[in-house]
């Protein structure tokens, strides 16, 4: 019935299948992080990465898909085939020196974002009010493994920040064991007392958020880890913004 469907079939031996399930996702694994890597490219050369992902885009023997740049990449499946393939190419002595490069960049991607951080917040963590809009790797879904949010939320916490995060699948056990952390029952709760706002995961409800109106602090910040805003906007409504690949510092 898939076949008869439009969907292609493509007989190999078992082995095979197996591979093109590891190599097709390391490769997706490898889009998004070297347009990660270019988006800390452009944020010092002051170009906006949304121009280099269109352009690449349109070049069809590379596609659209998977050139966003964002956060490290998470989820049940690029984590653990990007790393089962190193393994059994370690273990036939073949280095796939590439995708191991891959997964040291993206291990190494949520520590980067969090020096940011403490750059917005002028190397001032201690006490601040951070609010997390999503928690989850992606949107629709309540999935947390490798989620990014796993490694950025315990380190604030540490840190001395108080940390609130409001995500539409409902709360984390994964925090329980941490302090200074609190779950909000929506957005308009989680960050009305805000220091810093951390748009992490790109659920539909927090594209169209009216800032201004929820928070009710003078000065707050946003860092927006999905580029859904652009610095325009938010410089009309005279909003402290920072963003993922862009020199849009305000």
């Amino acid at each position: 019935p898939l076949i008869s469907k439009g969907a292609n079939y493509l007989h190999t031996s078992r082995r095979a299948a197996e591979l093109i399930k590891y190599a097709s996702n390391a490769f997706l694994a490898t889009k998004i992080t070297f347009i990660n890597e270019m988006a800390n490219l452009c944020e010092i050369t002051g170009i906006d990465i949304e121009d280099i992902s269109i352009g690449m885009g349109l070049d069809k023997r590379i596609g659209s898909r998977f050139l966003r740049a964002g956060p490290a990449y998470g989820g049940s499946c690029f984590p653990k085939d990007t790393k089962a393939i190193t393994s059994t190419g370690d273990k036939f002595k073949t280095n796939l020196s590439v995708i191991k490069s891959v997964i040291k960049s993206n291990e190494n991607r949520s520590k980067l974002l969090l020096k940011r951080i403490y750059k917005i917040l002028n190397n001032k963590i201690k006490n601040k009010k951070i609010s997390f809009l999503g928690v989850t790797f992606k949107p629709n879904t309540d999935d947390m493994r490798e989620s990014a949010s796993l490694k950025m939320i315990p380190y604030l916490c540490k840190k001395g920040a108080k940390v609130s995060y409001f995500d539409p699948s409902g709360i984390k056990k994964e925090f329980l064991n941490f302090k200074n952390w609190l779950y909000k029952k929506n957005i308009e709760e989680n960050c009305s007392e805000s220091d810093l706002i951390i748009l992490l995961t790109e659920w539909d409800e927090f594209k169209s958020i009216d800032f201004k109106r929820i928070v009710k602090k003078n000065k707050f910040k946003i860092y927006d880890l999905r580029n859904l805003y652009t610095a325009d906007e938010m410089k009309r409504n005279n909003i402290e913004y920072y963003s993922i690949g862009r020199s849009d510092i305000i």
